[in-house]
């Protein structure tokens, strides 16, 4: 489990929440090399799009969506360019959440479903496409072994198509086998004094995918499970520690919807757990791998999406730049941004074994290489994308009125210190500020095709 860890340590990230103006971004986020305009020239690039808050609200679409999508669809029915959705949600297949984004943007089903919408766990398989990547880092056997996961018939459904993990045990199911385990509701408490149990095989990892119904019941169950080595019909004697391992997706603190508040997400979930966790044991939760934006595995995922793509649409070339929008300064910005960064050292990598003959120093090779080993769909072999820039719109989390910055980007106050970001990842300022700062999804996609010089309509 620390190598895990132990290989993302050059990409050490955390979230915190970020208050800035309109003018400040205009003026900082907008470096020499990101504002370059291709006159007779047409780049070749990628978007990433997140969906709540972007495009939709809950069910709501987002106005300015619905036209974007329409400009980027040519004469033939197809994207101009190559398109991928990142989200954190999980609580769906990918094949709903198209015909699902299909509905509300008017667009053709089978357009979305041929481009990508990839949630928190679609990456590991990457906020799912599966778990076979992380299922390397869980001990041997572990695949074949017993799970708990804390979504129902999605949790089976995708678990069971997609991953091939055997013996799928979910909160509902575990919670039906040990009627006694779970007491919060009254009105769900067993009716017999002494309920029938039944035994269950011993449980060998957690997996969450996303923010459960009934908090206090997965609370109570996933913590019986982990205080148990993964036998909760048993009593707890000792502290089994480091406990089996866990998988989360999603660690998004917030989220938009309908409501004119972001709403609680799975990260607010995870931070129930942890504290829980750490109040009874008086020992830190662990995760096996922490996975979604802004996870780097997850971009790469979504790269290779891209790819993809770009294949299929008659590219001959690779694509040089990616560009990724989103209203979440925590987790879409901080994301793309650190991807960017992931970038930018496999790419400097590259050229310093290019021109030194494979003679460089192997701190450097080892850093950028071992990067690339936690990547889903990423390859140290083929040519990736020059950089990834990141879009912040204003229709979602983000509110460009409560969230204004001083001028002076590394000026601090009080509501500056407050971090929205996972525990396990660290903060870094810079990573927070986008490359723009739009209004909407539309503005955004019509700034980045007058970049690469491509006509939108």
């Amino acid at each position: 489990m620390a190598g895990v860890f132990s290989r993302l340590n050059m990409f050490k990230l955390g979230c915190r929440c970020v208050k800035l103006s309109r003018k400040t971004l205009t003026r900082a986020a907008a470096p020499a090399q990101t504002m370059r305009r291709y006159s007779s020239y047409r780049g070749l690039f990628g978007l990433l799009f997140d969906i709540d808050g972007v495009l939709v609200r809950g069910r709501t679409p987002i106005p300015a969506a619905k036209q974007c999508f329409r400009n980027l669809v040519d004469g033939n029915g197809n994207f101009k360019v190559p398109v991928v959705f990142v989200t954190n949600a999980g609580n769906s297949m990918r094949q709903t959440k198209a015909e699902q984004l299909s509905h509300l943007l008017e667009v053709e089903d089978g357009l979305l479903m041929s481009t990508g919408v990839t949630g928190a766990g679609d990456a590991v398989s990457q906020s799912p496409a599966g778990f076979h990547s992380v299922s390397r880092h869980v001990r041997p056997g572990v695949r074949t072994g017993t799970r708990c996961g804390s979504r129902t018939q999605f949790v089976l459904d995708y678990i069971n198509s997609s991953v091939g993990f055997k013996n799928v045990v979910t909160i509902d199911m575990l919670r039906e086998a040990y009627p006694l385990l779970d007491t919060v509701d009254h009105n769900r408490r067993p009716k017999e004094m002494n309920p029938p149990s039944k035994d269950l095989p011993p449980i060998e990892a957690v997996v969450l995918f996303g923010e459960p119904i009934r908090w206090e019941t997965n609370l109570q169950l996933i913590t019986d499970v982990l205080l148990s080595n993964g036998r909760p019909g048993n009593p707890v004697t000792s502290l089994h520690y480091p406990h089996i391992p866990l998988l989360a997706c999603n660690m998004d603190l917030l989220w938009m919807a309908e409501a004119k508040n972001p709403r609680f997400g799975h990260g607010m979930f995870l931070v129930c757990l942890e504290n829980i966790y750490k109040k009874i044991t008086g020992c830190e939760l662990k995760y096996e791998a922490l996975i979604g934006k802004p996870s780097v595995v997850t971009y790469n995922y979504a790269e290779l999406l891209i790819r993809q793509q770009a294949e299929n649409l008659g590219w001959t070339q690779p694509v040089e730049r990616l560009y990724a929008i989103g209203d979440n300064p925590m987790s879409d910005i901080y994301g793309a941004n650190l991807y960017n960064r992931y970038l930018k050292a496999i790419n400097h990598t590259r050229a310093q074994a290019q021109a030194h003959a494979g003679d460089i120093p192997y701190d450097v090779f080892d850093d950028a290489k071992r990067s690339g080993e936690v990547s889903v769909g990423g390859s140290f072999e083929h040519r990736l994308p020059e950089g990834c820039s990141s879009i912040l719109v204003c229709t979602g989390v983000y509110n460009p009125d409560q969230q204004d910055l001083p001028s002076d980007p590394e000026q601090t106050v009080t509501e500056q210190q407050i971090f929205h970001g996972h525990r396990d990842f660290h903060f870094d300022p810079s990573l927070t500020q986008p490359s723009f700062l739009v209004q909407d999804v539309r503005e955004g996609v019509e700034r980045v095709f007058q970049l690469e010089g491509w006509p939108l309509e």
